[in-house]
């Protein structure tokens, strides 16, 4: 799985922006980095598998107070083939490797759906409910690998 990044300016993007998988999600990712600001590697990427565009991934910016929410999604036709487990994965990988003190959590829908299980193949605990300012009430979770024996 390789993360290609989104660049902050749409002609930096040239390789997304013709692609109709990327036409919505690409527009979002640079208003995004208008409000939040660009801080690589804490930005937003797409999935690629063999070649293919398979998905999106991103952290929802760069870490505060200690911790970053991760975010992806699949794309329709790379659904139920364990891609959004390795997108999750991968960008669980990216951050420790950028900083392994930061705390990496994520959000769901506040019911068990595929979201839920991805994160939980990636070993995160479900923290609580929390209210999100986007999208109202949300499970919230927590990368907590086990203890190295």
């Amino acid at each position: 799985m390789d993360l290609l990044p989104v660049y902050e300016m749409l002609e930096e993007n040239k390789s997304f922006s013709g692609n109709p998988l990327c036409q919505e999600s690409l527009a979002m990712s640079l208003d995004f980095y208008t409000r939040i600001g660009f801080h690589p590697p804490w930005i937003c990427y797409y999935a690629s598998q063999q070649g293919n565009l398979v998905g999106c991934a991103a952290f929802k910016g760069r870490p505060v107070n200690g911790a970053v929410e991760i975010a992806y999604g699949v794309f329709d036709y790379c659904q139920n083939q364990g891609i959004g487990t390795t997108i999750c994965r991968t960008l669980v990988e990216l951050s420790l490797k950028t900083d392994p003190s930061v705390r990496i959590t994520a959000r769901t829908l506040p019911a068990e759906n595929f979201s839920t299980r991805i994160l939980i193949k990636n070993e995160f605990a479900w923290i609580g409910e929390v209210i999100d300012p986007e999208d109202g009430l949300v499970w919230e979770w927590e990368y907590r690998p086990p203890p190295a024996s």
